[in-house]
């Protein structure tokens, strides 16, 4: 079941708002549309899920309807048309005591200008919400200061708005949000009053205590970049319209248009794109229980001249070179344990520009592991730098330059070819490779 759901979203300011929708739906052209009635058609057919602690980022640049959108899943603004659903409570259909309680109770909101108010302590901002709630005093305080500490503001509770950074006072709403103790985040623009250093910081907080939290997060930006590191998955918007839903792999990969592929173009991929995207299923594996003499046939058989060593379950325990293989067998030697090596490993989750150590510091391809070190696949050396060039050359040219507007112009975001000895390969037990 998903936290938070959009179907048909439409806002629409101006004379006559439903009748624009209706033309809309019908497939008028926007701008003849916009032109007839002079409506501004801020939001047009939003469709999106949001799952359960998922950081679903909505992107898009000054005028796309960003902000419109997220003050409709609160209901701070009611939908032209369409519907919002909190878990099975249509947002839209709540009689205003109930909109208050969800406000209240299961949603809170992180702005773009912290909205603290100034007379009152860091300790009282951050208890703010739970007061509201009726909670008493001093379990509100109790909550407020383990909030404030979350965010890195532990001491600072009897200090004003005034007394601190800009960066201190969106942690302060953040730890406000946090204090609610509510299932979803909205967090409009939340970082952009922010100067660079600062920003990064507050991202890399935001993304420690969603590690630990698990919270539902919708977050608004213009910003590329944080888009990109923030989001599980990304809604892109452009005048009104989300033109692509995926996470930040699929939008680079595959952009649905040349917006969204202009939009992404000088991002920097190593920076995204991760291990599970290049890497190759493995050809060159041996069970464990097989013995130095299997694994010499599965090296032969493979022509390679080292090979990965698994459990029945897949779990990696080693790698065994042939050299040492052949001793064994000459030692009259059962088990693999005591000749195998530590390979270079990396999670599904590496990023590429974190992949090219291990790569360079190891002679065989980097294996790549879940969680519980299973093989999921491999990246040879001359893998990893074929895919460094293709994603140099993805870049649309310079002399397809994106439209008047576009994103670059509004964004504020900015070998050896010979191929390693060993190539691996999973396989299931007792499977061929």
């Amino acid at each position: 079941m998903s936290a938070l759901r959009a179907e048909g979203l439409y806002k629409i300011f101006g004379r006559r708002p439903r009748e624009v929708v209706r033309h809309l739906e019908e497939g008028a052209p926007l701008e003849a549309v916009k032109e007839r009635f002079g409506a501004t058609c801020a939001v047009i057919d939003a469709n999106f899920e949001v799952a359960p602690g998922e950081i679903f980022v909505v992107m898009g640049l000054s005028g796309s309807g960003k902000s419109t959108l997220i003050r409709m899943l609160n209901g701070l603004l009611e939908p032209t048309d369409g519907h919002v659903y909190v878990g099975d409570s249509d947002v839209a259909a709540l009689s205003s005591g109930a909109l208050r309680s969800l406000r209240r109770d299961r949603m809170s909101m992180v702005f773009q200008h912290f909205a603290l108010l100034p007379h009152r302590t860091v300790l009282d901002n951050a208890a703010y919400a739970l007061r509201v709630r009726g909670v008493d005093k001093a379990t509100r305080y109790e909550k407020a200061e383990a909030a404030l500490a979350m965010v890195g503001l532990d001491g600072w509770g009897d200090k004003l708005p005034s007394q601190l950074s800009g960066g201190m006072k969106q942690r302060v709403g953040l730890a406000r949000a946090l204090a609610a103790e509510t299932e979803i985040m909205l967090m409009d623009e939340a970082f952009s009053a922010l100067d660079p250093l600062i920003r990064r910081e507050m991202q890399d907080q935001l993304l420690r205590l969603q590690s630990t939290l698990n919270k539902t997060i919708i977050f608004i930006t213009h910003d590329l970049n944080e888009a990109m590191r923030l989001g599980d998955r990304i809604a892109m918007m452009r005048a009104g319209r989300i033109v692509q839903v995926g996470t930040a792999e699929e939008i680079l990969q595959d952009p649905a248009n040349d917006y969204v592929a202009q939009f992404v173009q000088d991002v920097d991929r190593t920076r995204v794109l991760t291990a599970s995207s290049v890497m190759e299923p493995a050809r060159s594996v041996v069970i464990d229980t097989g013995g130095p003499r299997a694994a010499l046939r599965t090296m032969r058989e493979h022509q390679s001249q080292a090979a990965y060593v698994v459990s029945r379950e897949q779990e990696l325990r080693g790698v065994i070179r042939d050299e040492a293989a052949q001793r064994a067998v000459k030692q009259q030697t059962t088990t693999l344990d005591s000749v195998l090596d530590k390979p270079a490993t990396v999670s599904a989750s590496t990023l590429l520009a974190d992949v090219f150590a291990p790569s360079a510091e190891s002679p065989l391809p980097v294996a790549v592991v879940d969680d519980d070190e299973h093989l999921l696949g491999v990246i040879p050396r001359a893998t990893l730098l074929t895919a460094m060039a293709t994603l140099a050359t993805d870049a649309p040219p310079e002399e397809s330059p994106p439209p008047e507007g576009g994103p670059a112009a509004e964004s504020s975001a900015a070998a050896d070819d010979e191929r390693p000895d060993v190539i691996v390969e999973r396989r299931e037990p007792g499977g061929s490779a």
